[in-house]
């Protein structure tokens, strides 16, 4: 079958799970079909950061990126831009932008901050941090795992009405150092006198940053595109604890502001170009739609909007029709301290062979690994709605490592301890709690698909448990009442490279009678 036309010139591109399901993948790929059908290399003008900041980590091309748009790897992309729902770092920004462009990849010129883009720093960091100690010394609570990216306190600073926008660095630097200093106080008084901060943790919190950061830029570090000294973090700490060393951390945020200021503008009014040149925007989210700060279960949030409404408003134009693009994995993942209904039992041997592949691109932890949740993917389509589904990673169920293949497990309801089934998320996360899956068991295939590209290639055990995730997942959403259009499973993606995907998948009609 050929693909479906992108409905709209806006396409959003979002995680429909827990994070993690290859959406930095999908871009290039979107690309390349844009332009073969077109035949214009500029088809796609811009690649928007939507929301998040640096704790939404994606690999392109072999590039690790947390807080740039996936679109860095395509030349042709005019426009690298970060909407007004973001909140980025300008010491990361330029972490990021200089190692991609010593690869050969322009960023700077192509990149456009907007001016309503909030700008997080050293303060959110140490407050991240501190909220995580808090959890666990004064509340008795587990860790929740948080990036240390210091994104909730950045967004924490939008709700208060306390946020410094990008455009800031094009004005005083007086004005932005009043503002700066008034944060530091701030952020140091709530962790002395709320967060309940012992003084002798103080100074290990920079310490911690500084480890930290060292180890995610080493590779920037031995091509000799920064030195150590750039990551660090104790120069920031005051002499006593709870206090900031204010020049040195002004010093160092208005010479990354500047450097960026070149890049700072609207980017509503790039996005309205681009429509009028019938060119495509892809929108690239962060983390997913059960992440969402009002769809998820708190704490095991993040603190923006992660799903197609907010591409809107971090664009800054008018609502219209867009082309939603849901990703997932062919099995579930989950970072922290989620409930995790259909988690593997830890002594099978699939979920030993995938906790090998699973760790986070932002914060390298290990993620746990379960059985596919049909229901959890089924809500975002009847709650969130998506156009196209991306399934990922169905290569990871081939056998390899302990795993030397055998059933395979997809959930498709869950009962409560009354015996009642669910066959939708409970919003009750009282009830969630205290619910376990109901399973349907398919066979699983006996060889590698990593170098199949085609629908009919694929072992008929593989086709059908694509088939049946497509089937259930309609069910499950359309219950009581009918989805106004079915969703288009538009890739398949059967390894981590640009061209291991399927994309002659037959329309789910069919899929739903196989």
């Amino acid at each position: 079958m050929s693909l479906t036309p992108f409905k709209s010139l806006l396409i959003a591109d979002v995680g429909i799970s827990m994070g993690d399901e290859g959406k930095g993948r999908v871009i290039p790929e979107i690309v390349r079909e844009l332009q073969h059908l077109t035949g214009r290399r500029d088809v796609v003008g811009t690649v928007l950061k939507v929301n998040g900041g640096a704790n939404s980590g994606h690999t392109v091309a072999g590039l690790k990126l947390n807080l740039l748009p996936g679109g860095v790897a395509e030349h042709d992309v005019g426009c690298l831009a970060l909407g007004s729902g973001v909140v980025a770092d300008p010491r990361k920004a330029l972490w990021e932008a200089l190692p991609v462009e010593k690869l050969g990849y322009p960023v700077l010129s192509r990149l456009l901050i907007d001016e309503r883009c909030m700008v997080s720093d050293i303060s959110h960091r140490i407050l991240d941090l501190a909220w995580e100690d808090y959890r666990v010394t004064v509340l008795g609570q587990d860790a929740r795992g948080s990036t240390g990216r210091g994104i909730t306190p950045a967004y924490a600073d939008e709700v208060g009405q306390m946020q410094i926008y990008y455009s800031e660095f094009l004005g005083n630097k007086s004005d932005y150092a009043k503002r700066l200093s008034a944060r530091l106080n701030r952020a140091a008084d709530i962790v002395q006198n709320v967060c309940k901060l012992s003084p002798e943790k103080w100074s290990a919190l920079f310490t911690k940053l500084t480890e930290a950061e060292i180890r995610a830029n080493k590779g920037a570090i031995d091509a000799g595109v920064f030195t150590a000294a750039e990551f660090d973090f104790t120069r920031f700490a005051g002499t006593k604890p709870f206090t900031f060393n204010h020049e040195s951390v002004l010093a160092a945020y208005w010479e990354a502001g500047s450097k960026l200021a070149p890049t700072i503008g609207d980017v509503r009014e790039r996005i309205l170009s681009d429509l009028a040149a019938d060119r495509r925007i892809i929108g690239e989210f962060g983390q997913a739609y059960w992440l969402d700060k009002r769809a998820g279960f708190a704490p095991n949030v993040t603190a923006s909007h992660t799903y197609t409404p907010e591409f809107f408003q971090s664009a800054g134009i008018p609502v219209q029709a867009i082309h939603t693009v849901g990703c997932c994995k062919a099995y579930d993942t989950k970072v922290g301290t989620h409930v995790f209904i259909t988690k593997m039992e830890e002594s099978h041997p699939l979920q030993r062979t995938l906790a090998k592949l699973e760790f986070g691109t932002s914060t390298g932890r290990q993620r746990m690994v379960g059985w596919s949740d049909l229901v959890e993917k089924a809500d975002t389509l009847r709650y969130g709605g998506f156009d196209d589904l991306v399934l990922n990673k169905l290569d990871a169920l081939s056998p390899h490592g302990e795993w030397t293949g055998g059933d395979l497990q997809l959930c498709t309801g869950y009962r409560d301890s009354s015996g009642k089934t669910h066959l939708g998320v409970p919003r009750n996360d009282a009830v969630r709690r205290t619910l376990t899956p109901i399973y349907a068991t398919l066979p699983g295939w006996k060889s590698d698909i990593s170098k199949i590209r085609s629908w009919a290639q694929l072992p008929a055990e593989a086709r059908r448990y694509v088939s049946f995730t497509m089937s259930e997942m309609v069910r499950l959403a359309s219950r009581g009442h009918t989805l106004k259009s079915l969703p288009n499973l538009r890739y398949i993606g059967v390894g981590p490279d640009p061209d291991q995907i399927i994309s002659d998948v037959p329309a789910t009609s069919e899929l739903i009678k196989q």
